[in-house]
Parts: structure tokens; C-alpha cells; sequence
């Protein structure tokens, strides 16, 4: 029984749906995002610095001649940073911005699979207080699946609206 409009007028009822997740483990946690967002999944490769960037932006990749910026998942939800392993990954995804789609990496911890999520093993973000000014809109659900809790991330609200513009501005060499 999810309530739609909760919150401040935010969407706060049940948003994920049913389908495949591809999971993957960052810090102490399990994770998932829609499968039709994920364009491919890579190993760690060189990543070049771009200056003036957010500070979780770790840089950019030349993948197959295309340049992707790298968004670091642990800086942007303010976990302690490790060192990158050989298990570490980036997840290159497709996210909607004002001018269409742009592809973006994720750097992971390490991917773990893809699940099947069924609408009942699903659950709303939990709401943490009316004034604690956390926010949650970038989660679309909690999946409880195989014994654990997995968030489910909706990848198109993790930036703003402002630093995703910034982020599609670096320039691709796509035309």
C-alpha cells in the first residue's frame, strides 16, 4: 500500500517495479538498477582527470572512441573512499537529461548479478522524519531478495538537474 504525493508533494509511493536489477556492492551495501539503464559493464581502465569537475566525478574514459565521464557512486553518497581493487568496475549507463540521452559510468565496488525482482519482494524508500532533510528521491525501492535488502536506484536522479547539465557538457567527440 504505497502512498503516492507524500513528503512535500515528492513521489513517495512504490516506483520500482517489477523486472531484472543488476546488482553490485558498494561499501557495505547491495545495490541494484534497472537493467534496460546499463549499456555495458567494464573493467577498470585509465580515467582521466577533468578540472573543475564535482569532486565525485572521478574523470573520463575513451571507450571505443567515445568519451564517458565516470561518476564515483562512494563520493557521491559520501562513503569513505577505498582503493580501487581488481574487482572495482564501472557500469556505463544511459541517463535522460534536458538534450537527450547521455552515457555516464559508474564506478562499483564489484558487480554482483542480475536478479529478477518480483513486485511483491519490493517496498517503498522509507520516509527518515518529516524535517531530517534526507533525501531519497534518487531511490526507487527496496528489494528483498535472496535473504538481503538491495536499493534500488533510480541512476536518473542520483545527479541534480544542475550537475547532470555539467557533467553532459564535457565534451564527447561524438557528433
Amino acid at each position: 500500500m504505497a502512498h503516492q504525493g507524500e513528503s512535500g508533494g515528492k513521489e513517495r509511493g512504490l516506483r520500482a517495479q517489477a523486472g531484472k536489477y543488476l546488482t553490485f556492492k558498494l561499501g557495505g551495501g547491495d545495490y541494484g538498477i534497472e537493467i534496460i539503464k546499463v549499456v555495458e559493464i567494464i573493467k577498470l581502465m585509465p580515467i582521466t582527470q577533468v578540472p573543475r569537475m564535482p569532486d565525485f566525478i572521478r574523470g573520463v574514459i575513451n571507450l571505443r572512441g567515445k568519451v564517458i565521464p565516470v561518476m564515483e557512486l562512494r563520493r557521491r553518497f559520501g562513503m569513505e573512499h577505498v582503493d580501487d581493487s581488481s574487482n572495482t568496475c564501472i557500469i556505463v549507463v544511459g541517463l535522460r537529461t534536458k538534450s537527450g540521452e547521455v552515457q555516464m559510468g559508474t564506478l562499483v565496488d564489484t558487480v554482483s548479478e542480475v536478479l529478477d525482482v518480483a513486485a511483491v519482494d519490493i517496498e517503498p524508500a522509507p520516509a527518515f522524519g518529516g524535517g531530517a532533510g534526507v533525501d531519497t528521491s534518487f531511490i526507487l525501492g527496496m528489494a528483498k531478495t535472496k535473504g538481503t535488502v538491495r536499493i534500488l536506484l533510480d541512476i536518473d536522479r542520483i545527479l541534480n538537474a544542475e550537475e547532470l547539465d555539467q557533467v553532459s557538457e564535457i565534451p564527447t567527440g561524438a557528433k
